[in-house]
């Protein structure tokens, strides 16, 4: 999930697991998804962002994808510290772990997913102006 932090406009990915891959090709889906330039994107220390604590700033450390992708398109990278919690995407995660939901497959929940429709477009977002208005995919 990612959520500008100005506007509140969230754009959301349903994946079979969270890994590398996954993260990298979510931030690449999150570049076409959204109407503007995206300047810094806070992430936590997870092993999909960063390497593992035990391999940071040593001869085992690796530059991350994810951090190419930022690199290749003038994005800072920032990552909150262990003890922070992303306030904004608890937010708007917590409708949806107050009550469960058993699926059968991920096209029913798929066609579950529209409250990130009704997040975007059924309040006026407070930042995006007409030339930037959100657009449904």
């Amino acid at each position: 999930m990612g959520i500008d932090r100005t506007s509140k406009f969230a754009v959301t990915q349903l994946v079979d697991k969270a890994d590398r891959r996954t993260a990298w090709e979510f931030l690449e889906y999150l570049l076409k998804a959204v109407p503007y330039r995206i300047h810094a994107i806070l992430t936590d220390n997870g092993v999909q962002f960063a390497d593992q604590p035990r391999n940071r700033n040593t001869a085992r450390s690796r530059q991350m994808h994810f951090d190419m992708i930022c690199e290749a398109n003038d994005i800072e990278h920032r990552q909150a510290k262990p003890t922070v919690g992303q306030g904004q995407v608890e937010r708007i995660n917590a409708p949806s772990r107050t009550r469960r939901f058993h699926y059968e497959n991920h096209d029913q929940l798929r066609t579950h997913l529209d409250f990130m429709a009704a997040n975007n477009f059924a309040r006026r977002l407070k930042t995006l102006s007409p030339p930037y208005s959100p657009k449904v995919s």
